[in-house]
């Protein structure tokens, strides 16, 4: 009896995995939802990486070529965000250009998401700071999913205009991981523990939808999957039940290399899966934006991916590492070349791991 319980279970999990490893939407409802514009907000100061190393031997101690982070990511400077801003600041100043650019007041919108990896604080909801700044009066709330929070939030969004819950919704990410990069780097191994958070840029984006309007224009295709076997692999791991005031647990760590490993090995499996389901190839889209790590992981996302790299838009270099704000800032930097027709092909790379794909029309 017990061996015939343990086979159903089997099966049934086995049924399972088959079925969420092929949950791709080519979306047909009644109404599309697309994106009406798309803006960012960068902030002015700047460190460059022989800055930041200098940084680190000035506060840690340990010593470090001047060029060593730029060689090793491919990052010349990244954008820091002034002491009296938040991360709800630069969210809300990105959605501000994001409402005026498609002749919107803000009480136009009836829904307001606020998605990012980082927060203003723990509770209440950051998106109510943002909301007060930009002065909507919209339903309002988080998503949190590391690097993958603003194409998460943008799918919700997409889902709740699709099914009548909302004619008009702004997207905002405000990410501030600069404040959560151990400076004080000692030794050897603490610079491979947090070398990562060295990485890292401060910078808000916002993604402005409504229904759609023209043949074939809209939000086509959306899929995701979670390989959270991985979730240990990097983080921010302080402020929640497990290390809820440990000051050490909130700098930003974690293992680049294998992170790199899972992202490769699953990443391709799901571009591959999505021109499948949407009958198209690279060469379809007018633009591919793709989560960006570093210059040479990028590079070795290309070479394994075969994504023909004059269709990326590249921020990595001089931005560094944006978090969840990543593609929202490639967005908006191309948005205004695309035209009626012109696709976009959006890849993003979370931890955890999470991934997820959306193609959209303009």
């Amino acid at each position: 009896m017990l061996r015939d319980s343990g086979l159903r279970i089997e099966s049934h999990v086995a049924k399972r995995m088959t079925l969420m490893k092929g949950v791709g939407m080519t979306v047909s409802p009644a109404r599309r939802a697309t994106i009406l514009s798309a803006a960012s907000h960068i902030p002015d100061e700047v460190i460059t990486s022989q800055e930041a190393a200098l940084r680190v031997r000035e506060l840690g101690g340990l010593r470090m070529p001047k060029k060593f982070i730029e060689q090793m990511t491919g990052i010349v400077s990244r954008p820091v965000m002034r002491p009296e801003d938040q991360a709800s600041t630069l969210a809300a100043a990105a959605g501000l250009q994001a409402l005026q650019r498609a002749n919107m007041a803000p009480t136009d919108i009836d829904l307001l998401i606020f998605a990012s990896a980082g927060r203003d604080m723990v509770e209440p909801a950051t998106a109510h700071a943002a909301q007060e700044m930009l002065g909507t009066k919209a339903r309002c709330f988080d998503v949190s999913n590391a690097c993958n929070s603003l194409i998460d939030g943008i799918d919700i969004a997409v889902s709740m205009i699709e099914s009548g819950r909302a004619e008009r919704a702004l997207v905002v990410t405000g990410e501030a991981p600069s404040r959560a990069v151990k400076w004080d780097i000692a030794n050897r191994a603490e610079l491979v523990e947090y070398f990562a958070g060295l990485t890292f840029g401060d910078a808000g984006a916002a993604v402005l939808l409504a229904p759609a309007e023209g043949e074939g224009a809209g939000v086509f295709y959306r899929t995701a999957e979670a390989h959270s076997e991985h979730w240990e692999l990097g983080g921010l791991f302080g402020g929640g039940s497990r290390h809820p005031r440990d000051p050490e647990w909130s700098y930003f760590r974690g293992d680049g290399r294998q992170l790199r490993e899972a992202f490769e090995q699953q990443g391709d499996l799901i571009l591959r899966r999505t021109l499948a389901d949407t009958g198209t190839r690279f060469e379809d889209y007018r633009r591919i934006l793709v989560h960006q790590v570093s210059e040479q992981y990028l590079d070795r996302f290309i070479a394994v991916t075969g994504i023909p790299p004059h269709l990326l838009v590249r921020t990595v270099t001089r931005y560094g590492n944006l978090a969840a704000a990543t593609m929202g800032v490639q967005l908006a930097e191309v948005f205004h070349e695309l035209e009626p027709g012109d696709r976009v092909l959006m890849v993003g790379l979370g931890g955890g791991i999470s991934l997820a794909t959306m193609a959209w029309q303009r």
